[in-house]
């Protein structure tokens, strides 16, 4: 049986109509009841619709909309799409870790909530649990997280990072080339925050790569050519860079034996003999020895001066960046110089001399006019008074080299040092790079070593997106447990940015989960029956980010799609 809707004498009618076959099996219809007008109000039709309601002990409206109540929508996309991640990496395999170490609470639960957070809104582990009342986790009771449990993880995590690392290490060796492996490796400052002292504190002062001093640890950090992070370490705010090479790299080759040849690029402060020689002691897992290409600092340039000479003397008839190439201790030292960059640096530093000299003469003039018992304004000036003045404003612009101030002259008196001036002029522009790598030119060495500029940005990643400072954890263990997890969330990044890039989005990763964020799962009651759940309308633009990061849409099991 239906209900057959008709017209008649102008008015809309209900009936109730079965369907039946004559005597002949011809398919008929007849009416077995006439429910009433549906035009009329308060009529037979409504006192049935109301006897029915009765009936299922349900109270009607007064109108003909049913009641609706929602409840607070919770965002939903961006952590489908990390969870979907998260999964598909093989992450998840942090639980059997935990399990096997017999832990009863879900500590991997724990870790994906807090690396997550990093991604979609940093906060405290307090704050983490604010956040995630507003959140819908897949898969995850949060409601039996608390703030201990997530501190205890984080214990956890360094109770057992061997069993971690190992297992995080086994994921990523499916995203490295095992042929050619062109590795960076940088250092980084994170700013620590809190006065306390701790047995075996890594937060020490120290000066910060922004160039003030501040309580830090240091993060170095190895990543591949297309910016995947593959090792991390956490050293003292006070390491040296230097020493921290040859340790890491008989790490990451122990984690990665798989990799036959390895070439690792590494920035200027990482330059010393002992890493030549060490590197070039290191192989590979199939017994290849290690290929280094680590960049001269400038403060090393004059050891250099009799091998840039003629370099310089060719490079000044180009009009583009030229690269050359001599041979320095046994290794290929390839120097590449760019004329413009050359210019406005010397340009630059014959500007600075030029005020340097206005100066002096200011400060002579000063001293003169004092003698000949001229009054002036201000503080009398003396010759040792003129000289610290000027040796300061010298050692400030970086010129001590080619100004000298004579310190022990009972004059003020200073000479511009024509040889240095000179040295100065032949360094300006270049860039110098030592390296073994035998089958790569010269053009190639600079170009791989320029890559190191995206490495660089996976550092502002973590200061800027995903927050790793300023850290507030104050035990060594917690703080690099903070890095562990943060290194993590660089992971999930990174693969984030190759999907777009690959499926030519021009979206970055922190604008997708944006836009994916804005999916949410509601839930409704309509006529106070059970509550139902469902996933907000997904629009074209989101569509498209799942599509290119190669995530199924957001599902729920009542699925109800909500306008």
């Amino acid at each position: 049986m239906f209900v057959k809707v008709t017209t008649s004498g102008g008015h809309r009618y209900a009936r109730l109509v079965e369907s039946f076959r004559n005597e002949d099996g011809q398919p008929r219809q007849r009416t077995v009841a006439t429910l009433g007008r549906i035009d009329e109000r308060g009529g037979q039709l409504d006192a049935l619709l109301g006897g029915l309601l009765r009936a299922k002990g349900r109270t009607a409206g007064d109108g003909d909309a049913p009641q609706v109540r929602f409840e607070s929508a919770l965002a939903l996309g961006d952590v489908w799409a990390l969870d979907a991640l998260w999964h598909e990496l093989g992450f998840d395999g942090l639980a059997a870790v935990f399990r096997r170490a017999r832990f009863t609470n879900p500590v991997e639960h724990a870790i994906r909530v807090m690396v997550f957070n990093r991604l979609c809104d940093p906060d405290s582990k307090l704050g983490v649990l604010r956040w995630l009342r507003a959140v819908s986790m897949p898969g995850i009771d949060v409601d039996k997280l608390t703030h201990q449990q997530l501190l205890r993880s984080m214990d956890a995590l360094m109770d057992h990072q061997a069993a971690v690392d190992d297992c995080v290490a086994a994921l990523l060796r499916p995203l490295i080339d095992q042929d050619l492996s062109v590795v960076f490796y940088d250092l980084t400052t994170i700013r620590a925050e809190g006065l306390s002292q701790q047995e075996g504190d890594v937060r020490h002062f120290g000066m910060s790569k922004e160039g003030v001093i501040a309580r830090q640890f240091m993060l170095g950090v190895v990543q591949t050519a297309e910016g995947m992070p593959i090792y991390h370490e956490v050293f003292d705010g006070n390491t040296a860079e230097a020493p921290t090479l040859q340790p890491t790299l008989r790490k990451v080759l122990s984690r990665y034996p798989h990799i036959r040849r390895l070439v690792v690029v590494a920035d200027r402060g990482l330059l010393s003999l002992d890493n030549i020689d060490a590197l070039s002691k290191l192989q590979a897992g199939s017994g290849r020895a290690l290929e280094f290409i680590l960049a001269v600092p400038g403060r090393r340039y004059g050891e250099f001066v009799h091998l840039l000479r003629p370099i310089s003397e060719q490079a000044a008839q180009a009009s583009e960046e030229d690269v050359a190439e001599c041979e320095w201790q046994g290794h290929r030292l390839v120097v590449a110089h760019n004329p413009l960059q050359a210019a406005q640096q010397t340009q630059d530093r014959l500007s600075r001399i030029h005020a340097l000299e206005q100066r002096a003469a200011q400060l002579a003039g000063k001293l003169d006019a004092q003698e000949a018992g001229k009054v002036q304004r201000g503080r009398k000036l003396s010759d040792s008074g003129a000289k610290a003045r000027f040796f300061h404003e010298v050692s400030d612009a970086h010129l001590a080299r080619i100004i000298k101030v004579d310190l022990k002259c009972d004059l003020f008196t200073y000479s511009i040092d024509e040889a240095a001036l000179a040295r100065a002029q032949i360094m300006d522009g270049k860039l110098m790079l030592v390296t073994n790598v035998q089958d790569m030119t010269a053009a190639d060495v600079v170009r791989r070593y320029k890559s190191l500029a995206d490495i660089e940005r996976g550092f502002r990643v973590l200061k800027s997106e995903i927050e790793i400072a300023p850290v507030f954890h104050r035990l060594p263990e917690r703080i690099k447990a903070h890095a562990s997890i943060c290194f993590m969330a660089l992971i999930l990044y990174r693969v984030m940015r190759e999907r777009l890039k690959r499926a030519g989005s021009d979206l970055s990763p922190e604008s997708a989960l944006a836009d994916l964020r804005r999916i949410q799962r509601h839930t409704v009651s309509i006529d106070n029956g059970a509550p139902i759940q469902g996933v907000s309308t997904i629009h074209p633009r989101q569509a498209d980010v799942l599509a290119a990061l190669s995530i199924k849409k957001p599902t729920y099991d009542a699925q109800m799609t909500l306008l």
